[in-house]
């Protein structure tokens, strides 16, 4: 009988020291990773910056780099749809006769797009109400794509 509790302890010990080791190795080779610089050794979805536009977003908030911007008082979105939202404000800067529409992106909760223009929500592109903004919206998303 003795010998049974003490095979179970010096399993369980074992055991914990698999466990240990394996959060070591992880902490180890997250250590690694510079995540300031762009390299080989990181993740794919690691090795690319935000687009330009959400970089100049967050920094004109004083709030550094970060993967997406959401301002306060925006629609809930996903990063991807906020990276896309930052490149279309600012493409619609530069189409003053489109200022009078207030364009927010969000995400539905299976994942898709939806675009609020003036409070009114729409699922997709073709919908919105002005040609001039649909395609300021497709280039914007064709923008993120090739991001």
């Amino acid at each position: 009988m003795m010998s049974l509790s003490l095979l179970i302890l010096v399993l369980a010990v074992l055991a914990g020291l698999v466990v240990i080791g394996a959060l070591a190795f992880v902490f180890i080779r997250a250590n690694k990773v510079n995540l300031t610089e762009t390299g080989e050794d990181k993740p794919d979805w690691m090795r690319q910056n935000p687009p330009a536009e959400t970089v100049a977003a967050t920094a004109a908030e004083g709030q550094g780099v970060q993967v997406f911007h959401q301002a306060e008082g925006e629609k809930l979105a996903a990063p991807f749809a906020e990276q896309i939202e930052d490149i279309l404000r600012a493409l619609l800067q530069a189409h003053p006769e489109l200022n009078h529409y207030d364009v927010d992106l969000g995400t539905s909760p299976d994942t898709g797009l939806e675009i609020w223009v003036n409070g009114q929500k729409y699922d997709q592109i073709e919908d919105l109400p002005d040609d001039g903004l649909r395609q300021v919206v497709y280039e914007a998303v064709q923008k993120w794509e090739k991001h």
